[in-house]
């Protein structure tokens, strides 16, 4: 069994990652430890294991072998490096840091431990992803010339933050609003599937005055490879879909963002004969394990991972550029 400490409750999913641990056949909780004593004491009694106070004090047990962070991103440093120094494996939530400087030694400090480290970047497990990646493996786009990729829902508009998840409205402590929260997803796959950006211009904007922090941001980025990207999120979107897009000099790809809706893909690669039309695919890859389930099969058998610390590194660049960029009004060079 992999013994498992969960580091903080602040984030809203905690309560998933938690559940996720409890009901592995291979994982179990060993404690909690909060810096917010009522919260991390709520969460131990639910979960019926020990709270403990002190994060070192955690960290020194033999009996934990692995750790589970969720607490605040502005805290994620100081969180996850004492756990490297500690030679605790690390499962994180997103973003992994708030500025890339501190991301960079995140990364030095992990690889040169040798633990297994994840951070939960779900979208890249799941079906519709990995289709799109394939076309653009194939090269069945031609040269990639632009993505777009909206994500939205209305945690704005329905003010779905507060008490303990309050601090999501706090720049200080989130780094940033809807694009540091939700935006990570479409963020870390635009990067994935285009490579390097070279520089982005931005547009951040707190439409809601809901909290005091941006409710909707514009971003364009232009990658090495000459693609352009546009980032679309928003915390103040009620209705709609989510739409991927990618179109490349060969053809398109695309869906509306939902799990279940068709992909329409077209390619002047594939055209069978004289017929003219879209693509629809009824067989999607399967889904690969999620970031948690990665983790501990590697932990405890040496399964592979897809998905790197250095992923988390080059989401903080690029999210870390598009608030500069805004803040500056003017382009930011990156890389």
């Amino acid at each position: 069994m992999l013994r498992i400490a969960l580091l903080s409750f602040a984030h809203v999913h905690a309560d998933g990652y938690a559940r996720h641990v409890a009901n592995h056949p291979e994982a179990e909780i060993v404690c909690v430890w909060d810096d917010d004593v009522a919260r991390g004491q709520a969460a131990a009694q639910k979960f019926q294991v020990p709270y403990v106070s002190d994060l070192n004090e955690v960290l020194r047990r033999t009996d934990v072998d692995a750790v589970v962070v969720n607490a605040e991103t502005a805290k994620h440093k100081e969180v996850l490096l004492a756990a490297v120094r500690h030679g605790k494996h690390i499962f994180t939530e997103k973003a992994l840091t708030i500025t890339t400087a501190d991301a960079e030694e995140v990364v030095q400090a992990v690889n040169a431990s040798g633990i297994q480290f994840m951070i939960s970047l779900p979208s890249r497990t799941r079906p519709e992803t990995l289709f799109l990646k394939q076309v653009l493996d194939n090269g069945w786009l031609g040269r990639i010339t632009m993505m777009r990729a909206r994500v939205a829902h209305s945690a704005a508009l329905g003010r779905w933050f507060k008490g303990g998840s309050l601090w999501f409205g706090d720049a200080a402590l989130a780094g940033g609003g809807a694009l540091f929260d939700l935006g990570c997803h479409t963020t870390d796959i635009m990067r994935w599937f285009l490579g390097e950006p070279a520089s982005v211009i931005a547009k951040v904007q707190n439409f809601s005055q809901a909290y005091d922090i941006d409710d909707q941001t514009l971003a364009v980025v232009e990658f090495k490879n000459g693609a352009l990207g546009i980032l679309d999120t928003s915390w103040v979107h009620r209705a709609g879909p989510n739409p991927v897009e990618i179109y490349g000099t060969d053809g398109y790809v695309g869906y509306n963002g939902r799990p279940g809706d068709p992909i329409q893909l077209i390619s002047t690669q594939l055209q069978p004969g004289d017929i003219q039309g879209a693509i629809t695919p009824s067989r999607l890859p399967d889904p690969l394990p999620l970031p948690m389930d990665q983790w501990i099969a590697a932990i405890l058998h040496g399964a592979p991972t897809t998905i790197t610390v250095e992923d988390g590194r080059n989401l903080t660049q690029l999210l870390e550029g598009v608030y500069r960029a805004a803040q500056t009004k003017a382009e930011v060079r990156l890389g």
